[in-house]
């Protein structure tokens, strides 16, 4: 399964591309996609060139699925909210290419990729290099998005795991007695 991490940012957003076969991981791109030839208040262009360098990368690598950070409430709201509009352009290039999306926070990407949730990026950057047997260590934003990637591979192996040992059924929590429920 190809799996493309996406870190969302309004200046940087991060992509890594990894492919995974079972317990395997193999690197196959990263990098980032740059804001900044556009002026800082022209938001709409700003978000145009995310969407369409994750479409572009969507094309370029025929991921089957994708991995986005989500957003956390930053000190300053007009932040959060800028974020937002970016996060939100990148899903929308990727549904726009019909991959569905999982969403993870960067607390819980950390905690798998590091093993502690207060990790820090240098962290984050060193053990996934090691992870995916990189010459290098990549970027910060590129080493976040690779480590959702790995993050969802995992994931997705235990919840395919978990669906297929146990079947859901529906249960009646409550009976109609005399207009009474038990």
């Amino acid at each position: 399964m190809r799996i493309l991490g996406i870190d969302p940012g309004l200046q940087t957003t991060g992509f890594g591309i990894i492919d995974a076969d079972g317990p395997r991981l193999s690197y196959i791109a990263s990098g980032t996609i740059k804001t900044s030839a556009v002026a800082a208040g022209d938001l709409p262009a700003r978000l145009k060139i995310i969407f369409d360098g994750v479409r572009e990368v969507c094309a370029r690598y025929q991921p089957q699925c994708a991995a986005v950070e989500i957003v956390f409430v930053n000190v300053n709201p007009q932040s959060t909210l800028l974020l937002g509009q970016a996060r939100g352009a990148a899903i929308t290039g990727l549904v726009a290419g019909d991959l569905p999306v999982a969403e993870y926070t960067a607390l819980q990407m950390k905690k798998a990729i590091v093993g502690n949730g207060h990790a820090k990026k240098e962290q984050v950057q060193h053990m996934v290099q090691r992870l995916l047997n990189l010459p290098g260590e990549p970027g910060k934003d590129a080493a976040d998005a690779l480590g959702l990637a790995i993050m969802h591979a995992h994931a997705s192996v235990s919840f395919a795991a978990m669906s297929r040992s146990t079947t859901l059924q529906r249960r009646q929590h409550a009976q109609f007695k005399g207009s009474r429920t038990y």
